[in-house]
């Protein structure tokens, strides 16, 4: 079953409820403050993770009355982030994908954290992605296509999430790259763009962060 997490981040209301609707009977895991994104449209969660110390104490103690939602309570004094122990909790349940909203906002420093934490499904094989207003974020090992139609805005932009990313192969982009090599500290992989119906990423070592973006 598909899992839809909803970080403390910045979101948009619209997009969420657009995407809840078109991926009706997910699993929703509430991080948080993300449950008062959820709270507008009096949606519930099937699990809800944190430390709780920046979501409202109204709608906690309001959502704490459904017996029907799994509470998961961590000390504030953890390891891990309430985004990471939630991407955990997703990976647990055996979701067949998992997309996380909320992951990106003021707090780059929890920004970069989410994308990092993108490798933990990536290594057993879950899809995962980050969703915001203007960016798909995701990680590739080995091999995608992409669909010109299908994808989330004009720009792809590549970064190595690795050292080193080894044997890039792009087909179909404005930029083609042939057995290439990309480095961290390199922009060399910033705004790209597909010119053909369907593109494909190949890479023989490493992982490429690929962003989807739209202005």
């Amino acid at each position: 079953m598909e899992t839809l997490i909803i970080a403390g981040g910045e979101i948009n209301q619209e997009q969420l409820m657009k995407y809840c609707k078109a991926h009706n009977g997910q699993n929703i895991i509430a991080v948080d403050r993300g449950l008062e994104a959820l709270y507008q449209f009096n949606m519930v969660p099937n699990h809800v993770v944190g430390d709780f110390d920046s979501v409202s104490k109204s709608i906690w103690q309001f959502y704490q009355k459904n017996a029907e939602i799994v509470f998961h309570k961590y000390n504030p004094k953890k390891d891990y982030t309430d985004t990471d122990i939630a991407l955990k909790l997703a990976i647990e349940l055996n979701s067949s994908s998992i997309t996380i909203m909320g992951a990106l906002g003021k707090r780059m420093d929890h920004a970069l954290a989410n994308i990092h934490i993108l490798k933990e499904a990536l290594e057993v094989g879950i899809p995962c992605q980050i969703l915001d207003s203007y960016n798909k974020i995701y990680l590739v090992k080995d091999h995608r296509q992409l669909a010109k139609d299908k994808t989330y805005g004009k720009y792809i932009s590549f970064l190595p999430l690795t050292t080193t990313v080894e044997g890039i192969t792009l087909k179909g982009f404005q930029y083609p790259l042939n057995n290439a090599s990309l480095s961290i500290g390199l922009s060399l992989g910033i705004s790209n763009e597909i010119v053909e119906e369907m593109a494909t990423i190949e890479l023989k070592k490493g992982i490429l962060i690929v962003i989807e973006s739209k202005d």
